[in-house]
């Protein structure tokens, strides 16, 4: 159990880190690179909520909550990933 919240942990700070590293490159492509990357990140997150919930080390609310801002973060992600490609 103890290894898996280490792995939730570093998913869920990687996706942000990865947006900010994105935003601070010179190119829109650098940018789309790390926001892939940052994709990747949250569906590592998703796994990870999926098998704490089938392990039942996290409650059916919590998991919810949890797995449903998880899938808006891949949303938007996706979305801006999109945009960045029809501009170039």
């Amino acid at each position: 159990m103890y290894g898996l919240i280490n792995q939730m942990r570093r998913s869920s700070s990687s996706i942000p880190t990865n947006i900010a590293e994105g935003c601070g490159r010179a190119s829109e492509a650098d940018l789309g690179r790390f926001l892939t990357i940052a994709l990747g990140s949250a569906s590592e997150l998703e796994y990870q909520l999926i098998l704490s919930n089938d392990l039942a080390y996290i409650d059916t609310t919590t998991y919810d909550e949890l797995i449903a801002e998880t899938i808006e973060i891949k949303k938007m992600l996706s979305a801006f990933i999109l945009k960045l490609k029809a501009n170039r």
